[in-house]
């Protein structure tokens, strides 16, 4: 399965890529998550309603790792619109945590909250993410949000990621169906909800616990600030019982510091007059607001989406 999501990846950038001087028209790569994530099925949507609307321009969904990998693909000119964690933004243009220096990319608009899953298996002892100490944990795949955010709640909660936890680095859809098989007694997953391969596993596997992560919030707030907050999940979404506290970040859409400002203008005034269709495709576009869209600090508005939200007033 991951050579496969590989080749859609590079069939995604390859058909994609070129930006505002490409050719005859603009071709534009959004550079989203795993097939099971929410940013892949609204990035779908998205360059649905791009390619419908803004003139000779044909956009195309890429199935990626997410946040990290998504700014690098920005950074390097193989993605012209990424989505992306605020806190790894945040990294990005500080040149911290995953980089090395700061990426040149702006914002477009705050878009939702992701909510922090940690996902237990069915018979396995755990109610906190320190009871997790000892256990086979995935922390989701390389160079994405996920993983951030794992690290952190783990050493929030006191464990070191790579030596308190029997530690693997698996997709969403790895995860689940890790799960599934047994293989895992839990994983990690940052996304909006509901989540399609997490209710995929709640379909499949009742007995599943989504844990409280309450308890370490605190410090990460202390040790990286107020881009985490605490947000309620009610678990119905998942056809489970009860709601569990945990870590929220938001969602930023991104793109290259150099994107035309036009260009920018009008995917910016798609996204949200065709915020309809959107939570069509998924429910989380409902959370769109052009005033808590403006909302990304320290990532700068690229001027286009300003112009937009100005005229909108």
């Amino acid at each position: 399965m991951k050579r496969i999501f590989a080749v859609l990846a590079v069939a995604g950038l390859i058909a994609g890529c070129g930006g505002a001087g490409g050719g005859s028209g603009n071709r534009l790569s959004i550079a989203t998550g795993g097939t099971t994530g929410v940013y892949y099925v609204y990035g779908g949507g998205l360059a649905k309603q791009l390619s419908a609307n803004i003139a000779d321009t044909q956009a195309t969904a890429s199935v990626t790792s997410a946040s990290v990998e998504n700014i690098k693909l920005l950074a390097t000119g193989k993605a012209d619109i990424g989505f992306s964690q605020a806190d790894t933004a945040a990294d990005a243009v500080n040149g911290t945590g995953s980089f090395t220096e700061k990426q040149p990319i702006k914002a477009l608009a705050r878009i939702y909250d992701n909510y922090a899953h940690v996902v237990v298996a069915p018979g396995v002892q755990a109610g906190k993410v320190a009871d997790l100490k000892g256990k086979t944990v995935s922390l989701g795949p390389p160079n994405s949000g996920t993983q951030v955010v794992a690290r952190r709640m783990l050493e929030a909660a006191g464990l070191d990621p790579d030596t308190d936890i029997s530690k693997q680095q698996l997709s969403i859809n790895e995860s689940v169906q890790a799960v599934k098989d047994g293989t895992v007694d839990a994983f990690f997953w940052v996304g909006g909800l509901p989540t399609a391969g997490v209710v995929d596993l709640a379909t499949s596997k009742p007995d599943i616990k989504i844990i409280d992560t309450a308890d370490v919030l605190a410090e990460m707030q202390r040790e990286y600030g107020e881009q985490y907050v605490g947000l309620d999940i009610g678990l119905d979404v998942y056809k489970l019982e009860g709601s569990v506290e945990t870590v929220g970040i938001a969602n930023v859409l991104l793109v290259p510091d150099t994107m035309d400002e036009q260009l920018a203008y009008d995917i910016t005034r798609t996204l949200f007059e065709k915020k309809q269709e959107l939570v069509a495709v998924h429910p989380e576009a409902d959370k769109l607001d052009p005033a808590l869209a403006q909302q990304v600090r320290p990532v700068a508005l690229h001027p286009g989406a300003a112009r937009y939200f100005k005229e909108k007033g």
